[in-house]
């Protein structure tokens, strides 16, 4: 059994689309992260950077394993899986590239794009012009590797597509809002599509119920 904790925010469906995909048993413990919950001293044992995701493995082999951070947690799981991750060669090297590229990239970077046009209490053009124009470069960044291939690692869906997808969603949804022209990337559009229909995503980004 798995304890995830988590919220519903693009970096919070990732680990709900994996465990879905992964077929593993779970509990959810919703964290909510507008309430503070956080910063629990409970929560701060599993998740030292007071971040969702986290989780906790209790089928370990050396006994309950708890892991933060996600692009840390869709490795792991994949690896005590043997799935959504090649074990070696060119395909894990470039499943594990296009992971980091959304948890060190478009993540932050969405993030920030949302907090500055959308949140923020005081809009400044400067910041928001800043974080639309590397948001765009990144999903041009996407468009260009999808139109080579249907997934990011290549031919095979794996945690690369995981990472990204909830990601993308709501880049392209704060894109529109605050500068209508869409964007084309159709090769982008047409992945979100694909890996949309899958059910265990379709579940995944339910979760957690709230």
């Amino acid at each position: 059994m798995i304890d995830l904790y988590t919220w519903t925010t693009p970096n919070g469906r990732k680990i709900p689309i994996a465990l879905e995909e992964l077929g593993l048993e779970y509990r959810v413990h919703p964290i909510d992260i507008g309430q503070n919950q956080q910063f629990a001293p409970d929560f701060l044992t599993i998740s030292p950077n007071n971040k969702i995701p986290a989780i906790v493995d209790h089928d370990a082999p050396e006994g309950p394993q708890s892991v933060f951070e996600s692009g840390a947690i869709l490795i792991y799981l994949a690896e005590k899986t043997g799935k959504l991750l090649a074990p070696s060669g060119p395909d894990r090297v470039a499943a594990l590239e296009w992971t980091f590229w959304q948890v060190g990239g478009l993540g932050p970077m969405a993030g920030q794009l949302g907090y500055f046009a959308l949140r923020a209490p005081e809009l400044v053009e400067l910041a928001i012009d800043r974080f639309a124009d590397e948001v765009r470069r990144l999903l041009g960044v996407m468009e260009g590797r999808l139109e080579k291939v249907p997934y990011l690692a290549g031919r095979e869906y794996s945690i690369a597509d995981i990472a990204s997808f909830a990601w993308t969603q709501a880049a392209l949804e704060i894109l529109e809002q605050i500068q209508p022209d869409r964007p084309p990337l159709p090769a982008a559009r047409a992945w979100l599509e694909r890996v949309g229909e899958r059910a265990a995503v379709r579940r995944g980004m339910a979760v957690p119920k709230v």
